[in-house]
């Protein structure tokens, strides 16, 4: 059994993380197509780049999505840690320009990163008896 406090706590990370990736999917991805997003998807040698951005930012929406959905469960939290953590070091070996730019890749996924970890300690089971559910 998770104590309240710490359900809360998991929660507002999980929250905190979902609204990031489905700003991140929906505003520069798929409204307003950043320029560094084009420039992102150009570094990969792709040249159509508005599907590939919309693919992925829909990609980002339906991982907030499955942050709050499947809160029950903590295998989200390892997926999104894991994306995380692959799109850094994708920017940083095709893009790496960006790390230096005000509210860059590194310091996003950082925090995110952070927030993952956050979530997942505090969805810990405390020990003890086993708890019927």
């Amino acid at each position: 059994m998770i104590e309240p406090r710490l359900q809360q706590i998991a929660l507002l990370a999980r929250v905190a993380l979902a609204l990031m990736f489905v700003w991140h999917g929906l505003v520069p991805k798929i409204l307003w197509l950043s320029p560094d997003e084009v420039a992102m998807i150009q570094a990969h040698g792709f040249h159509s780049v508005a599907p590939i951005a919309q693919l992925a930012g829909l990609g980002e929406i339906a991982l907030g999505l499955l942050l709050v959905l499947l809160r029950r469960q903590r295998w989200p939290l390892l997926l999104v840690a894991a994306v995380l953590l692959g799109l850094l070091l994708d920017v940083a070996w095709f893009s790496p320009h960006l790390l230096f730019q005000a509210f860059n890749p590194l310091s996003t996924n950082l925090a995110g990163l952070a927030l993952c970890l956050l979530a997942w300690l505090a969805e810990k089971p405390l020990p003890g008896p086993l708890q019927p559910h």
